[in-house]
Parts: structure tokens; sequence; C-alpha cells
């Protein structure tokens, strides 16, 4: 959830409602809600019928993005697609794509400190070590034969 702060644990309150400069939502442009054009707004029954669009749109979209997880595809920018196809209308969805988006950026603050990327490539330096041991004790044990014989079958 967005206080208006870019520190942890605090709030901003402004006492006449107004949106303080520097926050997500003038960083935006725009606050938390429709996007719709205003005279889609003015009419109860257009917006509805915009609203139930942009549902169906956006939930194709994560649909398809779904599907691709496990097929050759971007499955998840295409979910992230269409997260961001609802949140032009849905503010659920607007602070979904906000919780994620701070949470990536934190994940990548993270990984780019160097004491954790030191830790990450000796890991993996051990793992292929390990794995290197294992081919060599295989190619020592059985050679360049595989451990089946596929002329008697």
């Amino acid at each position: 959830m967005n206080t208006g702060s870019n520190e942890p644990g605090e709030a901003f309150v402004a006492a006449d409602d107004s949106v303080p400069e520097g926050t997500a939502d003038d960083q935006q442009g725009q606050g938390l809600g429709s996007r719709a054009p205003e005279f889609v707004k003015a009419r109860r029954m257009l917006h509805l019928s915009w609203q139930v669009g942009i549902f169906v749109i956006g939930l194709a979209v994560v649909g398809a993005g779904i599907v691709m997880l496990p097929l050759p595809g971007p499955g998840w920018v295409v979910i992230f697609g269409g997260m961001a196809i609802w949140a032009t209308e849905f503010v659920w969805a607007q602070l979904v794509l906000r919780w994620t988006k701070r949470k990536v950026t934190e994940a990548a603050q993270r990984a780019l400190d160097p004491r954790v990327r030191r830790r990450n490539i000796i890991l993996t330096s051990v793992g292929l070590v390990i794995i290197g041991a294992l081919v060599g004790f295989y190619l020592w044990k059985f050679g360049l034969t595989m451990p089946w014989k596929i002329k008697d079958q």
C-alpha cells in the first residue's frame, strides 16, 4: 500500500485531502481509479459496460499468459500486461502492480549488493565444480558410451 512516503512506516496525511507533490499519484499523473474518458464516466451504464469490457480483455490477456507459462512464450510479461490493462479501470489491480513493482525493485537492489553478488558467484562456482566432478567421474567410469545398449533394442 502506498502511504505517500518513501520511508517505511511513515504515512503522510494532508489536512485538506490534497495529494502532496512527489507522491506516486503525482508522479504517474493521475491517482487511483478509472482512467476511462469523462463522457464514459458520466453515464453509469456506459461506464459499467466499459469496465466489463476492460475486465474481459484483461482476463483474456492474463489467461493467454497463464497458458504461456508452461509453453514457449513470455508468460509473465503477458500476465503483467493483462494486469496493466485491468489497472486502467480497477484500483485493486493498480495496487497489485505498485506492490509488484516495489518488490521487483527491492529484489534488484538486493541482487546488486556486492556481498550478495559475491555469495551467488561462489555458490555458482561450487555448483559447477560439483557438476564437473560428477561428469568427470561418469566419463572415467563409463567413457562416452551410454549406460544402456541402444543396439539391442
